[in-house]
């Protein structure tokens, strides 16, 4: 990951409602969420969902998908790693113990996801 791509994915998680949709499509994993479940969920009116979706496509960190006539957003799982890898590159100074409390918590995820595509 670039600099300028780092920037730009922090950017548009440095704002609190897509923080939220951020974390909410992690949540819904591969299956993702409608936009309409996405506002359900977090109580966001559709047209400023649709500015912060907007947002975090740009960045590269969602990705839009057509279904019918719905279209599902899910979250870009690669995005984030590369982000986390990009500020985690030169961390721990050669000792990668120092590491392990990010490393176990990553593997311990979980969470059950609502609104399904």
């Amino acid at each position: 990951m670039e600099k300028e791509d780092a920037l730009n994915a922090l950017a548009a998680l440095g704002q609190e409602t897509r923080l939220d949709v951020f974390r909410l499509l992690v949540k819904a994993g591969k299956e993702g969420m409608t936009a309409g479940a996405i506002s359900d969920a977090l109580d966001v009116r559709p047209n400023t969902l649709s500015t912060h979706l907007g947002a975090l496509s740009r960045s590269g960190l969602v990705h839009a998908e057509r279904d019918g006539r719905s279209i599902c957003y899910r979250a870009s799982l690669e995005a984030m790693q590369g982000l986390v890898t990009y500020l985690l590159q030169d961390c721990c100074g050669g000792n990668p113990e120092l590491c392990a409390p990010i490393a176990s918590l990553v593997a311990g995820g979980g969470g059950e996801p609502g609104g399904k595509c």
